[in-house]
């Protein structure tokens, strides 16, 4: 079982910047694929990023292509999302995900191990 902490989230103006981290334990061996998704009052939770934990590769949804940047860091069981460009619709829980598969999918029902999730709010 792998165990996943966010932490870095808070309240940022439209246009600023913020970032977010997640932190792994527990069995990390088995982590083959992680990933950010965010869910919004009265929304289904939805994909942000993704990134295959060993070779690195990434994909972004459409909405944060060009502002949002995931990387991780092997040594050290961390995931981070760097935010930049923030707007008010960016505004949602954010939870980041972990699979024991390669492949980086968009479903969340497909991650075995999830956060509490960390609270981002842009204001206007």
């Amino acid at each position: 079982q792998v165990q996943l902490r966010e932490s870095g989230g808070g309240l940022v103006p439209a246009g600023g910047s913020l970032k977010l981290s997640c932190a792994a334990s527990g069995r990390t061996s088995s982590m083959k694929t992680m990933g950010w998704f965010r869910q919004a009052p009265g929304k289904e939770r939805e994909f942000v990023a993704g990134i295959s934990w060993s070779g690195g590769g990434t994909y972004y949804a459409s909405s944060v292509k060009g502002r949002f940047t995931i990387s991780r860091d092997i040594a050290k069981n961390t995931m981070s999302l760097q935010m930049n460009s923030l707007k008010p619709e960016d505004t949602a829980v954010y939870y980041c995900a972990a699979r024991r598969t390669g492949d980086i999918v968009v479903v969340a029902p497909a991650y075995n191990s999830w956060g509490q999730g960390t609270q981002v709010t842009v204001s206007n």
